[in-house]
């Protein structure tokens, strides 16, 4: 069996900007490889980051210098830690002391795993109380001919849940699955809809509702 890497992540926000002090406390911690980036902290397009959870194997460890230096959104923290629950893998903040290979680091998964859900439901509640608001003021609840980037951004959150189907999304969403079905088709189909890239404005693909 192989032995089990640490992968370490460093970055800064912006070009002129050092990542001498994280490099050095990654290599204090023993990583095997570090990957840099210089990049905003809530830009969901990474590439040294993608590389390294490619990399990451099971039992493998991603280790941070600060929780903030995997990103600033936490949705973006939620889904890299699903990202690495899904492989067997592990994650460690050096400033933060948090390590889910051990028993209390453990309970770190299950946090972001709740805020997971906490998120999808949200996004069902403010859903809900925008229809149950137009309403109100008389207006028609038909479905919308377009749709935002945010509300196939609230899509996409829905279907990481592997077991809500793209019609409930819709249903959720007031989204004809059609439409929905769609966009999810210029980005792969489902798989690719719910990775980590930028979601673009529906007219750059030319897609109708």
């Amino acid at each position: 069996m192989s032995k089990a890497l640490k992968i370490g992540y460093a970055r800064v926000s912006t070009q002129d900007q050092n990542l001498d002090l994280q490099i050095n406390a990654l290599k204090k911690e023993g990583c095997d490889r570090i990957f840099e980036e210089k990049a905003s902290g809530g830009q969901r397009d990474r590439p040294e980051l993608e590389r390294a959870l490619d990399m990451i194997r099971e039992d493998d460890t991603l280790v941070v210098w600060k929780l903030d230096r995997l990103a600033r959104s936490t949705r973006i923290v939620i889904d890299t830690i699903e990202k690495l629950k899904a492989k067997n893998a592990h994650f460690h903040s050096i400033t933060e002391k948090i390590d889910t290979s051990t028993a209390m680091g453990k309970f770190f998964y299950t946090v972001m795993g709740a805020l997971g859900e906490l998120e999808k439901s949200l996004i069902i509640e403010r859903t809900q109380a925008g229809l149950a608001a137009a309403k109100a003021k008389g207006k028609l609840l038909g479905r919308p001919v377009e749709v935002s980037i945010d509300k196939l951004q609230d899509a996409r959150a829905l279907l990481k849940d592997p077991d809500r189907t793209v019609k409930q999304a819709a249903k959720t969403l007031r989204i004809a699955p059609s439409t929905l079905y769609r966009h999810m088709k210029s980005y792969g189909g489902r798989e690719g809809f719910v990775q980590e890239k930028p979601i673009e404005a529906p007219d750059k693909k030319n897609i109708k509702p």
